[in-house]
């Protein structure tokens, strides 16, 4: 029977009292490896109760004492680092190394938090009046939560999970029901780490789990990375509960590509960015934007490079993508490649009806280019979230930031160019977070924050760096004056 997952609460594991669980399936194997509980609401107020309890404590616990936790969850990180990334791939379905990748910079987010005596640091000024001092302090919130993605259940949890303990938060995940296996073998690891009960937190389940947290009173903000109707969604009653919230959205990721960009070194980086992981992440390049000459031979070369990658079980040698994450997944992506050549999209590698061997049941969908995308169907406006790449054709650079900006998502924008005049002014007038220059996948590094704008993020700070600090503390002021009223010899 496969193993039934568990929460961990007060310390502890504990199995669920759900009545419904869910299989986890490898999306190249298609075996179910465990099952996963749909936890009720009344485990996350157990949950919560414990970490208000903990939290008087922790908050107490000198910044330089917390973050000894961090290095030493660092330090297991790093020695399980295989072990953890082979599990994300049985579970996600991407490779062995870009498992090891996302790791890599979860580990980063963990190093970071690290110089917490540092970064929540406040500030002050003496005599703002004759006598009178001023200061402004960071301190905690209390218990915080994450509820977080299928596509990295290895790292974006670790974009909050340090942040929040660091600053002496206490803080409960909810990992996503499709990937959960990955968390609970890394909560394995906090444990052995010695956190105080309580401190860290983990409840499987779906969205009346995520219910209980967002309605929760106790629970003082939560951060969120997903689909951007469901982060408008989670935004919304979080706002409406008096919680501070960061949601991360969908996204529609165009690169613009110039004439005088290097061929070689574009289709190379494009490919990876549109395929790695399967499409399956926030960053993946979704639309090609070729300004004049450029596009036939762009295309030429980024149709071999798609038709000519290597798909399988990313556990298996020189495998270079792996499956989508479920049947649900690969039906709607198929459908999606559907409607866009139904818009007069041109199919230039068609990756739907395909299958590897010794894996004819996996939902695999293969390396997709369409060209000539009409710009205002639906196919350029939707967020596929698989390994299809859409190009488009301007006349101008100015055409093509047009293009760009006339989406309502705002995540990542890249451009491919030699000339540094027209990367400036990609950089400047661009509607995005983050911009990426000769760059396929502008994935911020631990010390900076994960941007985005318009419908791909909502709220004020953004996960990671100085942005998860300030998001995670509140400001306290405190103005004072001391009168001498007697005199001391000494």
């Amino acid at each position: 029977m496969p193993e039934q997952l568990r929460n961990y609460i007060n310390g502890r594991w504990e199995y669920s009292s759900a009545n419904e669980y869910l299989p986890v399936i490898n999306p190249a194997t298609v075996q179910t490896m465990a099952e996963v509980p749909l936890s009720p609401g009344k485990e996350v107020d157990a949950a919560v109760e414990v970490g208000q309890t903990a939290f008087t404590d922790w908050r107490r616990t000198p910044p330089t004492e917390r973050a000894q936790y961090l290095f030493r969850l660092k330090t297991l990180l790093d020695a399980h680092k295989l072990e953890l990334a082979r599990l994300i791939t049985n579970e996600c379905g991407k490779t062995l190394a870009e498992s090891i990748g996302e790791l890599q910079r979860g580990i980063e987010n963990v190093e970071t938090a690290c110089g917490i005596p540092t970064l929540m640091q406040g500030y002050n000024n003496e005599d703002i009046a004759r006598g009178i001092d001023e200061h402004m302090l960071r301190q905690p919130l209390g218990v915080v939560a994450g509820v977080t993605p299928f596509n990295f259940p290895g790292m974006i949890p670790l974009w909050f999970l340090p942040y929040a303990v660091a600053t002496g938060n206490c803080f409960l995940l909810k990992p996503s029901e499709k990937t959960p296996m990955t968390m609970q073998r890394m909560f394995d690891l906090i444990d052995e780490a010695g956190f105080p009960s309580g401190v860290v937190q983990l409840v499987n389940g779906s969205k009346e789990t995520v219910d209980a947290i967002l309605d929760h009173p106790k629970v003082r903000a939560v951060s969120f990375v997903g689909s951007t109707a469901v982060a408008r969604y989670i935004y919304g009653r979080a706002a409406a509960n008096g919680k501070r919230a960061q949601c991360q959205g969908g996204a529609k990721n165009p690169v613009v590509v110039m004439p005088d960009a290097d061929l070689e070194m574009t289709t190379r980086i494009m490919a990876d960015s549109a395929f790695g992981c399967a499409g399956q992440r926030c960053l993946a390049a979704s639309v090609a934007v070729t300004v004049s000459t450029v596009g036939d031979a762009f295309v030429e070369s980024l149709a071999e490079a798609a038709a000519s990658r290597k798909v399988g079980y990313g556990l298996d040698d020189g495998v270079q993508m792996g499956p989508v994450i479920s049947r649900q997944s690969k039906e709607r992506i198929e459908r999606l490649i559907g409607v866009g050549q139904e818009e007069g999209a041109t199919l230039v590698v068609d990756g739907r009806g395909r299958r590897v061997e010794g894996y004819e049941d996996g939902t695999f969908v293969f390396p997709t280019v369409l060209d000539h995308v009409p710009p205002h169907g639906e196919i350029a406006q939707t967020e596929i979230f698989g390994p299809v790449l859409s190009v488009m054709r301007t006349d101008t650079l100015e055409q093509a930031i047009e293009l760009v900006n006339d989406r309502s998502y705002g995540n990542m924008a890249c451009i491919f160019t030699n000339d540094g005049a027209s990367a400036r002014q990609f950089r400047y007038e661009v509607n995005a977070g983050n911009i990426g220059i000769n760059i396929g996948v502008a994935a911020p590094m631990a010390f900076f924050p994960f941007s985005g704008w318009n419908d791909s993020f909502f709220g004020d700070l953004h996960g990671q760096g100085r942005h998860g600090v300030e998001f995670y503390t509140q400001t306290k002021i405190v103005i004072e004056r001391w009168y001498q009223t007697w005199s001391r010899q000494f």
